[in-house]
């Protein structure tokens, strides 16, 4: 190992260290030691410090403990020409200076409240372009890809390149891999995302391209976001450093590209990444650390070429990406799902409530259709001039001695995703609701509707060719075809959505299990019957009958029910007996229809979490979405961390949003007629639903009755408002037995 890259990263450690504790003393000599401090909406204090070293920093005084433990990190200096083993120096200082950042960029938070925006997205217009960490809702909804394989790792990008193209070159390279791109840090006062802006890139969780923020400090958000997978998806206790940094190594796959000139607090950044398996590859001539030890290969390389950086970033890595080829002038992928279509930008666009946009998959026999072919049948979209509307219908036939008419709503849900990976392209909504803007940098490279059928023809046979042989697409773009093929698929929606509104948990012995989750919620074994939908709300009975058809070795098991041992409850002997199994003794038992006695395990995707209030003889439940405070005294991101890693936890359960109208959501507690709050947005969102629930169980004002943030956020603010309301779950039995 080179003595000079040990001496800098040394150097950068003690420099990093001295001014975050200059930063500290004046923090605490003009404010009270009991301010509070943290990264805003996150249930994870200062994620590194608490992960590694299980402190829960909370208040100015409690960052006096991790900053005494870096100072104590901090090595001797290099000396000398001698040769001594430098790695356990260089990792102590990285690491030292890693906390030091940590705490430098709460206080940052804590003077610049207003420095990082608070989005997934950015706000260009007003120059807020710098997210700083990223609160639950983001991370929940982010963390999970780097567990169930659709983001295959990060590239944390600190610096600048020569150029905005060369930013550009890189990074769309890694979008194209469905690597995110984490940026931090300037080199000269540049920053590869104002380089990434000025190349016209779309920057912000929605693309992968995430800007943390301009200084090198910033670049702790990323491994503070690698820790926080460790634990709320890998189980990993805070405290446990070891397993937090092996977790790390093995699971999350990351490295940094370092860009421009490497100083003595970058040197430092880069030690401190090595402590996680996280190598460092420069642009720049420095010194390198080649042995292989703490990394999978090589720790520090130098001198690689742009165009050979993506390349020898993944090779160094041991990462193993795939590029989707598909015969399009437009770069495809997942990176480019969340990519917007805005004003500016826009050239012309269907649905969206301006013309009428459709979707439909239906099963056809062999003979009927051509495998490949893609008709327009109508004005393509070259025809049109800038700023038109047009009509749509994407009628796709599919063709195969497996497919069954179970698979068509599968294979339609798959359009929305399959079509914004199309770079330039954004959809919105399904079925017939749906809505597609196109962009002008799009039909620069040449975008025809065509590309829409090319896309979906190669990624359905990618995905799904097990199931058929031919994929056939017929896009309509005349106002009387899209509507006879809308009249034709109301009615295909219709006929399926009663199919499983009608079925009921004792007209099948067949219940399936989804155990999608398991890689980052261990002792999780969501049980879908047709009254109990998965607590996603990705999959019912019915998707989960087709996915085992699919892939009969996937997440979605067969289970026999067996005997029914609490019909009110919600318990049977074969689910028990699968349970057990599945979650490797952690789970012997639950109930389907209760949250008091033994619920169902939560994982941390469920998009309601419901919830006991005593006092009010009732049960709240919070969406996701919603990040106020609720009557239980927790915020929606508290209960997942609470109760989402797979626990059985009676008082709470996990759920979908279309469970809460289900007939037999926790029957075994009183059922629907027990929920006396939820968010205002929920209960907006369904509506209609509750209502006609409201008057099944002979409640017709049941939705005026259920509070919400604007009666009050605890129990004894809302009490008087169901009393007032005559709400039915005041005089119900004792909701604790």
């Amino acid at each position: 190992m080179s003595r000079l890259v040990a001496f800098a990263a040394v150097q950068g450690g003690y420099n990093i260290v001295s001014k975050v504790e200059g930063k500290l003393k004046r923090a605490l000599a003009e404010k009270d030691a009991s301010t509070e401090v943290g990264f805003p909406n996150t249930g994870y204090y200062l994620p590194v410090i608490y992960s590694l070293l299980g402190i829960k920093v909370e208040t100015l005084e409690d960052m006096l403990k991790p900053m005494e433990i870096a100072r104590k990190l901090l090595p001797p200096h290099i000396e000398g020409y001698h040769h001594t083993p430098y790695l356990g120096r260089l990792l102590d200082a990285g690491m030292a200076a890693i906390f030091a950042f940590e705490i430098e960029e709460a206080l940052r938070y804590l003077y610049e409240p207003d420095f990082y925006l608070h989005s997934e997205e950015i706000d260009e217009e007003a120059g807020k372009i710098w997210l700083g960490a990223a609160d639950d809702i983001v991370f929940r909804k982010r963390g999970v890809e780097f567990v169930d394989g659709s983001a295959p790792g990060f590239a944390a990008i600190v610096g600048a390149a020569p150029d905005p193209e060369i930013a550009k070159m890189i990074v769309e390279e890694y979008q194209r891999r469905s690597l995110y791109i984490f940026l931090a840090a300037n080199q000269n006062g540049t920053t590869c995302a104002e380089q990434l802006l000025e190349a016209g890139v779309q920057i912000g969780w929605n693309t992968r391209i995430v800007p943390y923020g301009p200084d090198i400090s910033s670049a702790v958000f990323a491994l503070g976001f690698a820790n926080r997978v460790a634990m709320a998806f890998g189980g990993v206790e805070p405290g446990d450093y070891k397993k937090i940094l092996k977790y790390n190594k093995d699971r999350v796959f990351a490295f940094v590209n370092a860009l421009g000139d490497v100083n003595a607090e970058w040197a430092a950044a880069a030690a401190g990444c090595i402590n996680w398996g996280f190598p460092t590859l420069a642009d720049t001539d420095i010194p390198e650390v080649l042995p292989t030890g703490v990394c999978t290969y090589e720790h520090v390389v130098a001198n690689v070429p742009y165009d050979k950086m993506v390349d020898r970033s993944v090779e160094v890595r041991g990462l193993k990406t795939t590029v989707a080829e598909i015969d399009i002038p437009m770069s495809y992928g997942p990176a480019y799902e969340g990519e917007r279509v805005r004003g500016a930008d826009l050239y012309a666009q269907c649905g969206g409530g301006k013309t009428q946009a459709t979707e439909l998959v239906k099963m056809a026999n062999m003979n009927e259709i051509e495998d490949g072919k893609v008709e327009i049948i109508g004005p393509d979209v070259t025809e049109l001039k800038e700023g038109d509307v047009f009509p749509l219908g994407i009628f796709v036939q599919v063709a195969g001695r497996e497919m069954q008419e179970d698979f068509e709503p599968i294979l339609e849900r798959q359009i929305h995703h399959l079509i914004n990976y199309i770079q330039g392209i954004m959809h919105i909504g399904q079925r017939d609701i749906a809505w597609i803007r196109i962009s002008k940098s799009a039909m620069e490279k040449g975008f025809s509707l065509k590309h829409i059928g090319i896309a979906l023809h190669a990624k359905f046979h990618q995905d799904f060719g097990a199931i058929f042989d031919k994929v056939q697409i017929t896009l309509y773009t005349k106002p009387e075809d899209v509507e006879k093929l809308t009249e034709k698929a109301r009615a295909e929606y219709k006929r399926r959505d009663e199919r499983v509104e009608k079925m009921t948990d004792e007209d099948v012995e067949i219940y399936y299990s989804c155990t999608l989750c398991q890689s980052f919620a261990p002792s999780h074994v969501c049980t879908v019957s047709p009254e109990r939908t998965g607590l996603c709300g990705a999959y019912n009975w019915m998707d989960c009958k087709a996915s085992y058809e699919i892939n009969p070795t996937g997440p979605n098991q067969p289970i026999e029910k067996g005997e029914c041992l609490d019909p009110v409850l919600g318990q049977w002997k074969g689910v028990n007996e699968f349970v057990a199994k599945a979650s490797r003794g952690a789970i012997d038992h639950y109930n389907f229809y209760s949250l008091v006695v033994d619920p169902m395990t939560t994982c941390g995707c469920c998009e309601c979490i419901a919830a006991m209030l005593p006092a009010c003889n009732g049960v709240m439940t919070v969406n996701r979405e919603y990040l106020g405070e609720t009557p239980c005294g927790m915020k929606f991101t508290t209960l997942a961390g609470v109760m989402g890693g797979g626990a059985s936890s009676p008082g709470f359960v996990g759920h979908s949003k279309f469970n809460i109208t289900q007939r037999k959501f926790i029957k075994g507690d009183g059922g629907l007629a027990r929920m006396v709050w939820m968010p205002k947005m929920l209960k907006e969102e369904i509506k209609e639903r509750l209502i006609r629930r409201g008057e099944e169980l002979g409640i017709p004002n049941f939705y005026d009755m259920i509070a919400d943030e604007t009666v009050g956020t605890t129990e004894e603010e809302i009490l008087p408002f169901l009393q007032e309301k005559g709400h039915p779950a005041l005089s119900m039995d004792p909701i604790i037995r």
